[in-house]
C-alpha cells in the first residue's frame, strides 16, 4: 500500500482523488489546498507520492515542486492540470515531476499513472 499526499485548491478535486485512490487501497496521508501547506505536509508525512495541482493560491504547484525537491530529490510527484496548460506541465516535468494527469479525472488514467510512477520506486 502506498502513501499519497493530495494537493489541490478545489475541495471537490481532493475528494474525488481521495475516493479513487482509497478504493484502490492507497493510504491518503494528507490533503493540502495550496503549495505552502503541501510542502509542510510533505516534510511531516514523507509520502511515497504527491499528486500536485499547478494553479493554486498562496504557492502554486511549480514553486511547491521546487521546494519539495529541495527537501527530497527523490520525491515522486505527479502533476494534475486542466487541458490547455501544456507549457506549465512541461515546466513541472523539467523540475522533476514524473508524470501528469489531466482534469477532469478519468479514474482508470489516474490509477494507471499512479501505479506506473510507484513502480519506478520499487524497480
Amino acid at each position: 500500500m502506498s502513501r499519497i499526499l493530495i494537493v489541490d485548491d478545489a475541495k471537490f478535486m481532493r475528494t474525488t482523488l481521495h475516493a479513487i485512490l482509497s478504493k484502490d487501497n492507497h493510504e491518503i496521508v494528507g490533503e493540502a489546498e495550496n503549495g505552502e501547506v503541501a510542502v509542510s505536509l510533505y516534510e511531516k508525512t514523507k509520502p511515497d507520492l504527491v499528486i500536485m495541482d499547478i494553479t493554486m493560491p498562496v504557492m502554486n504547484g511549480i514553486d511547491a515542486i521546487k521546494k519539495i525537491k529541495e527537501i527530497d530529490v527523490n520525491a515522486q510527484i505527479v502533476v494534475c492540470s486542466a487541458m490547455g496548460h501544456q507549457k506549465v506541465v512541461v515546466d513541472a516535468i523539467e523540475l522533476g515531476a514524473k508524470d501528469f494527469i489531466v482534469k477532469p479525472f478519468d479514474e482508470h488514467r489516474v490509477l494507471e499513472t499512479v501505479e506506473r510512477v510507484l513502480s519506478y520506486i520499487t524497480s
